[in-house]
C-alpha cells in the first residue's frame, strides 16, 4: 500500500474524472477533462445574443451559431470553431468572470461560477446526457440557423422568458 498524503486526493488518470470533482474542487483546479465534463450539451451558449448598449441586458434569440448541430446541441466543429466563428468564445476559469453574464443562467459553469448547485437534470447529476433534453432544458428542435436569417432581423428571434 504506497502512502497518501491527506487532503490531497489522487490526481486522475488522463481522461478520468474524480468523483464529485464539481462540488469538491475549485473551477481553476479542474483538469480539462473535468472542465469539459461540466458541459450540460444544452446549446444555449450557441444562440446569438443581443446586448443593449446602454444597459447591458443580455437577449437571446432562438438563431443558432452555424455551427451548432440543432439534435445534439453540440458544436459540430468544437475542436476548430475558432476557424469558423473567430468571435467564439473559448471558455475558461480565466474568461468565466467576464462572460459568465451573458451564459444561460442554467449553465453548469455560471452556477458554480455563482457558488450554485448543478440542476439534478445536469448529466454529472443524472448520469445520462439526455436528461438535459428530457428536461426541456436544450435548444433542441426550436433553433434556426444563422445563416438563414440576416442579422438585422435577429431582434425578431428574441426568446422570452428565463435562459
Amino acid at each position: 500500500m504506497s502512502p497518501r498524503r491527506r487532503g490531497s486526493p489522487a490526481a486522475p488518470r488522463p481522461g478520468k474524472t474524480r468523483p464529485r470533482f464539481w462540488e469538491r474542487h475549485p473551477l481553476d483546479e479542474l483538469t480539462p477533462t473535468e472542465w469539459e465534463a461540466l458541459c450540460d450539451g444544452c446549446g444555449k451558449c450557441c444562440l446569438n445574443k443581443l446586448e443593449d448598449e446602454d444597459t447591458g441586458e443580455v437577449a437571446f434569440t432562438s438563431v443558432a451559431c452555424r455551427l451548432l448541430d440543432g439534435e445534439s446541441c453540440r458544436c459540430s466543429q468544437y475542436d476548430i470553431r475558432k476557424q469558423f466563428v473567430p468571435e467564439c468564445v473559448v471558455l475558461t476559469p480565466r474568461t468565466l468572470p467576464d462572460v459568465a453574464y451573458f451564459m444561460p443562467r442554467t449553465c453548469a459553469y455560471r452556477l458554480l461560477y455563482e457558488g450554485h448547485a448543478l440542476a439534478p437534470w445536469h448529466p454529472l447529476n443524472s448520469g445520462s446526457p439526455d436528461t438535459v433534453h428530457e428536461a426541456g432544458i436544450s435548444v433542441r428542435g426550436w433553433t434556426v440557423p444563422e445563416f438563414e436569417v440576416p442579422e438585422e432581423e435577429w431582434e425578431d428571434y428574441i426568446v422570452e422568458g428565463d435562459l
